[in-house]
């Protein structure tokens, strides 16, 4: 995975998270564009209409399809299942079961740019 430039997808459907995670990612000088999308039926959209996703950013409690369900789908697809996910929720105790669906990262939300950026360089070697 290229280490700058990249392109994150941002799954949240509190538009405030999400306009906030993509103001932190923007500032890292690492993202090049922030796709947003507001649950995870349109996450799985956007997956498969653009090739160039390097990282999803995934909320896990959300309306009509939720990050676990987004986290199945995506390992369930080759072409999808080597693409680094980070879960944030505000629920710790989603935490294994989400690891446990392929998850490789994990934030406790309210999200801390430095906690965001550390997991972000540890997915990007």
């Amino acid at each position: 995975m290229k280490r700058d430039n990249l392109v994150v997808l941002a799954v949240d459907d509190d538009m405030i998270n999400l306009k906030l995670l993509k103001s932190m990612l923007l500032k890292t000088g690492k993202v090049k564009e922030v796709i947003e999308a507001k649950n995870g039926s349109d996450a799985i959209g956007v997956l498969k209409s653009r090739e160039d996703i390097d990282l999803i950013l995934l909320d896990i409690i959300m309306p009509i399809m939720n990050g676990i369900e987004v986290l199945k789908v995506v390992r369930a697809d080759d072409s999808l299942r080597q693409l680094p996910i980070i879960v944030l929720t505000t629920d710790e105790t989603k935490k294994a079961e989400a690891l446990d669906h392929g998850a490789n990262g994990f934030l406790t939300k309210p999200i801390r740019h430095d906690k965001l950026v550390k997991q972000i360089s540890q997915m990007i070697v």
